[in-house]
């Protein structure tokens, strides 16, 4: 008759423990449990475009049902070149673009592909906890510099002394999640520097691309003098085109290094998503009204956001790009903004996101919750509505 050890399980890895639970999943099952209007995980709901969704449609019907090439289907690997020309004139073959099982398998094959057990890696914190699980995964340390809020700048010599004889890996986001900051030329500057000086290859999760606020304009590392043939480039359709459930997103880097992402890719899903690669296709070509109106759409769920947050007696900050709306509880009498998400969907049918646990410098933001904008404009107001009693 077996029992079951004390302690630990030998049998597990340990370094990948402290990343069993996700806070999107714990908070998610609150939603449902309570009810409540779920702003903490980011994905609409509503569906993308619908001649992209027809495009998926009509791709099962021709047929597209089998595994497609295992870089992604040549049609698509042209598209994602002529996007990154069309929206930034960046020059990219379509060789050097391998198609993804979402964004986040890129970042992981990434990591795996270029990082030696032992090896740091820079993020900047927060950071989504997806960077820090595939760090470990990789058997790579992890070297936060951090964002300080309301602005969510950093400090250039912070970025210089994280940076030291075992740095390998720069990883960028931007527009950036959860903070809604999008990184300014001068700051890519600075990066672009220090990558350039201290010879780091960088990757870049640039998936909320399309959604900039108020004149600001994302600028890809990888345009910046010296940077293409150090980058590696990541991004999807699931944000871009309100398909988060279709996972199909892509990287691209110059030969030996797309090639080395690829070698790790592969032996992963190998491939994915047939039809919805075809689809993806037709996403990508869109016009630029598709574009602008989808941030005109988000531009105004922020103001509806921020507003209703302020009234409600938060301290909001900035946010210049993405789905998401941080804010600070101690106005209202939190100085932990766990306590603070934990409490919401009894006090008011609502649910947040903690930022503390995307920080290894916990203090930094342990009074901030991340709110996600990228809902019906009803659901919005209904959200708000009930926030509004925070403020009594």
């Amino acid at each position: 008759m077996s029992s079951t050890p004390a302690g630990p399980n030998p049998h597990l890895v340990a370094r990948m423990q402290g990343h069993r639970l996700s806070i999107f999943g714990e908070m998610s099952a609150l939603a449902v449990e309570t009810g409540a209007i779920n702003l903490g995980q980011g994905f609409p709901d509503t569906d993308g475009p619908p001649e992209v969704t027809a495009a998926a449609v009509q791709a099962i019907r021709d047929g597209f049902n089998q595994y497609p090439p295992d870089r992604g289907i040549p049609e698509l690997r042209q598209a994602v070149a002529d996007h990154q020309r069309r929206f930034y004139g960046l020059e990219v073959d379509a060789d050097d673009v391998m198609v993804s099982t979402g964004a986040s398998e890129a970042l992981g094959a990434a990591v795996m592909a270029l990082v030696e057990p032992g090896q740091e890696v820079v993020v900047f914190e927060p950071y989504f906890d997806l960077y820090a699980a595939v760090i470990e995964l990789a058997g790579g340390v992890r070297r936060a510099v951090t964002l300080r809020a309301p602005d969510y700048s950093f400090d250039p010599d912070e970025l210089e002394a994280a940076v030291g004889p075992d740095t390998r890996l720069l990883m960028l986001n931007t527009p950036h999640n959860p903070t809604g900051k999008v990184f300014d030329r001068a700051e890519l500057e600075t990066v672009a520097r220090v990558a350039i000086e201290h010879d780091l290859v960088v990757v870049t999760d640039e998936v909320y691309e399309h959604m900039t606020f108020d004149g600001t304009v994302h600028v890809p590392l990888a345009s910046l003098p010296g940077m293409a043939e150090r980058t590696v480039t990541i991004s999807s359709g699931g944000k871009s085109f309100g398909l988060t459930g279709w996972k199909v997103g892509w990287a691209h880097a110059p030969g030996e290094l797309i090639r080395a992402v690829h070698t790790v890719k592969q032996h992963l899903s190998f491939t994915s998503g047939a039809p919805f690669q075809r689809a993806m296709v037709t996403a990508l070509n869109l016009g630029d009204d598709y574009f602008t109106g989808l941030a005109d759409d988000l531009r105004a769920k922020r103001d509806l956001v921020s507003a209703g947050l302020a009234s409600a007696g938060l301290d909001v900050y900035p946010a210049s790009g993405t789905y998401y709306v941080t804010a600070d509880v101690r106005p209202l009498g939190y100085d932990d903004g766990m306590d603070f998400c934990r409490d919401l969907p009894g006090r008011c049918g609502v649910v947040a996101v903690p930022n503390r646990v995307f920080y290894d410098d916990a203090d930094a933001g342990r009074t901030i919750v991340r709110f996600a904008t990228c809902k019906r404009f009803e659901v919005l107001d209904e959200a708000m509505d009930r926030l509004s009693g925070l403020a009594g």
